[in-house]
């Protein structure tokens, strides 16, 4: 039997891996290596794309039908990539402890930014206060947006309830002046 009479595409394999595992990120096998490469924390399209270039993988390959070796590749690319690229094009530059460039990815990524902004907070740092307050700390507008105490302004409905319970309470009382006439 051929393809075309078993309505299955040539080319597809039974032997896909649907789950990559790449440091402690699981990948998404069915998508190309570039897209599941992005979707790592800390990994763009951009650093996908290089990641794929320096490992010398097809960027466009579906991610769960590579070899073992060209995995392998990808696994060693994302963890030399700070070694491989300017210091511009990584996450962490001058590490606070230290001094080095590094590329962090995965959930080590939210780890260290927390432990950033602990660090910020311990030392009473104008952005760290920020962080504690909650409020911004970009310095991004204040006076208009990111305002949390809830709604300001005219509740609508409230002010209708309002006005029909006192537009009620007259009706009654007009009615009990009819009666007593």
């Amino acid at each position: 039997m051929s393809a075309e009479e078993t309505d299955e595409p040539e080319g597809e394999d039974e032997d896909i891996r649907y789950f990559v595992r790449i440091g402690q990120t699981d990948l998404d096998g069915t998508k190309t290596v570039e897209r599941s490469l992005s979707e790592m924390n800390g990994i763009g399209r951009r650093t996908a794309r290089l990641i794929a270039e320096q490992a010398e993988v097809d960027r466009t390959a579906t991610m769960g039908l590579l070899e073992d070796e060209d995995v392998d590749a990808l696994i060693e690319g994302v963890e030399n990539y700070a070694e491989e690229v300017p210091e511009w094009l990584t996450n962490r530059r001058k590490d606070y402890y230290t001094g080095e460039d590094q590329h962090i990815t995965g959930s080590d990524l939210s780890l260290t930014r927390q432990q950033d902004i602990n660090r910020m907070k311990m030392i009473r740092a104008y952005k760290g206060v920020r962080h504690e307050r909650g409020q911004k700390v970009r310095g991004q507008r204040t006076k208009s947006t990111g305002r949390t105490e809830g709604t300001i302004g005219v509740n609508v409905e409230a002010l209708q309830e309002e006005m029909e319970e006192e537009a009620a309470a007259e009706e009654e009382a007009a009615e009990a002046e009819g009666d007593e006439e």
